[in-house]
């Protein structure tokens, strides 16, 4: 029987050998970043806890509510669900890198002023599938945001006030009109 530190060292040479760790490149919020990770680890956790982008959360674990909502090459996608090996040489954008030069952008912005957060968990998921939405969409009508914010959860029931920031956005995004 082997005991203490040998054990210990041979479960971690075994561990290491099942687990596959790879290097992903991609760029996060505008920079290059490399990871050196197991590459089927969900994205939402390389960003959480080996890049310490906390903005990101983590809800359901199901891709159903939206909370874990990041983009990747500038589509709406459920980091929770996502493996990080699936965004390797590709353009990832999170709550953090949302903001510009210390300004927030239009939705964070619009969030806040209607108070369309209450808890604020699933804000971040919101205003990046919102932001995802309204680059596809920017004249969207009420229908149409309501239909393509669906999939996103708010347990606290600020849907109205969320939908109105999300209106707001949409029009200082699109100039005004």
């Amino acid at each position: 029987m082997i005991r203490g530190r040998t054990a210990e060292k041979g479960l971690r040479d075994y561990v290491k050998g099942i687990i596959m760790e790879e290097k992903v490149q991609f760029t996060l919020n505008g920079k290059q970043t490399s990871v050196t990770v197991d590459s089927d680890r969900m994205l939402l956790w390389v960003l959480r806890t080996t890049l310490g982008l906390t903005g990101t959360k983590y809800g359901c674990g199901q891709s159903l509510c939206g909370a874990c909502t990041v983009l990747v090459n500038n589509e709406a996608v459920r980091s929770c669900m996502t493996p990080v090996k699936e965004v390797k040489g590709k353009t990832v954008l999170t709550i953090e890198g949302l903001e510009a030069n210390g300004a927030l952008h239009p939705l964070q912005k619009a969030f806040m002023d209607s108070d369309a957060l209450q808890c604020g968990y699933c804000t971040p998921g919101m205003i990046m599938s919102a932001y995802a939405f309204l680059v596809g969409h920017p004249r969207a009508s009420t229908a149409d945001i309501v239909s393509g914010m669906d999939d996103n959860l708010c347990r606290c029931g600020a849907h109205t006030r969320i939908l109105q920031a999300i209106q707001h956005a949409a029009q200082e995004m699109s100039g005004g009109q």
